[in-house]
Formats: structure tokens, sequence, C-alpha cells
């Protein structure tokens, strides 16, 4: 699997205010001190795969929402599987508003506590 990220070297983001840079590094972090997935950019959703992947993964998926793209990743770590990390610039929407709100922060910390505790 390879994954864009723009917490790597040559990876960025534009078009964000701190507040919205803030909760998306937090969010990794969090994941990441959790999870421990060896990857920057959990909440990220730019990805390719291998169908077989995929195929292999899907099954035991059960999250929605923003914790939808971080369970894949990890249960691709913890599957055994590869993941190559390439950098991309992330530019923000210009039309448009983001759904991100005080209801998708609570979704996410508690899907990613679920998965915490399932793995």
């Amino acid at each position: 699997m390879v994954t864009g990220s723009r917490y790597i070297s040559g990876g960025g983001v534009h078009g964000w205010d701190f507040k919205r840079k803030l909760i998306s590094r937090g969010a990794n972090f969090l994941a990441t001190f959790l999870l421990n997935p060896d990857v920057s950019d959990l909440t990220g959703s730019y990805r390719l795969y291998k169908r077989s992947v995929l195929e292999d993964v899907m099954p035991r998926v059960v999250s929605k929402g923003y914790v939808f793209q971080m369970e894949i990743i990890v249960r691709c770590r913890y599957g055994g599987y590869s993941i190559g990390e390439v950098p991309i610039s992330f530019v923000d929407r210009v039309y448009g508003e983001s759904k991100m709100g005080g209801s998708e922060i609570v979704q996410y910390a508690q899907g990613l506590w679920n998965l915490f505790v399932t793995l």
C-alpha cells in the first residue's frame, strides 16, 4: 500500500488556519501514540492499494467517518503489509466548507479508542 503524507519532507498543507492544523496534528499524534502504525499521516485519504490487500483487510474494518482511513492503515500494518509514504501538498477547498466540528472530533476519539481496545 502507498499513502500520501502531508507530514513528511516535501509534503504540506496550504489554506488551513492554525486551529485546523492543530486538530489534524493532534489527531495523528494521538493515533500514533495509541496504535503505533509507523506512518506519519493516518488521517489523510490519498491512498493506493493492491486489490488483494483490500480484499483481505476490508472484511475486518468496522469504522466509519474519519476513523475509517486510519483503521485501514492500522489493519494493513498489523496484517504485515508494507506501507510506503510519498509526500503530498494538500490544498484546502475553494468552495464549500469542511464538515469538521465538535461531533466529528468526538466520533474520531470514540473510534480511535474502539480500535485501540479491539486490536
